[in-house]
């Protein structure tokens, strides 16, 4: 890659780990802190909501600072891909596409890019470039997609409950 992607993709990396630090600092320290967000979870018909808002945290300001250092960038894009996915899936999917109605378009698009950027690695500018250890391409987006999906099958498999309807 030239020099202007590799700044492109060092961009990309901030703006998208800034966006997952700031959406897990929200559910940590923002409006009802842990105790809204575990509410707002159990709401979803997710189990163990506390645990869940904990988990949503760590994972959220954990992917975001390791994509603002281009660290494990696979592991951390996966991340954001199985958040936005449980997001899109159990809050979002319901009010269909558009943003402003509370739809997936938001999700879908940090989804995708998250996916687009194991494809591309984390550029130039990156820990894992300089310690060679950069996954890239159908390897890269694979392990992010795979990763990504399982740990949402997974999430939803131990502790979604769906709500019955009478």
């Amino acid at each position: 890659m030239g020099e202007a992607s590799d700044a492109a993709l060092l961009v990309l990396r901030c703006v998208l780990g800034a966006v997952m630090v700031a959406h897990g600092w929200n559910h940590w320290r923002g409006g009802g802190g842990i105790t809204g967000t575990a509410g707002w979870f159990a709401g979803l018909g997710l189990t163990r909501p506390r645990l869940q808002a904990w988990l949503s945290v760590l994972t959220e300001i954990g992917a975001g600072v390791l994509l603002a250092l281009g660290l494990l960038t696979p592991l951390a894009c996966a991340a954001v891909l199985s958040v936005m996915l449980v997001a899109g899936l159990l809050a979002h999917r319901p009010h269909g596409f558009f943003v402003f109605k509370e739809g997936y378009e938001y999700v879908l698009v940090l989804g995708v890019l998250a996916v687009a950027l194991g494809a591309w690695g984390p550029g130039e500018y990156a820990v894992d470039t300089a310690a060679d250890i950069a996954v890239t391409g159908w390897a890269g987006a694979g392990a992010v997609l795979g990763t990504g999906a399982a740990a949402t099958a997974g999430l939803l498999a131990v502790f979604w409950r769906p709500r019955r309807t009478t």
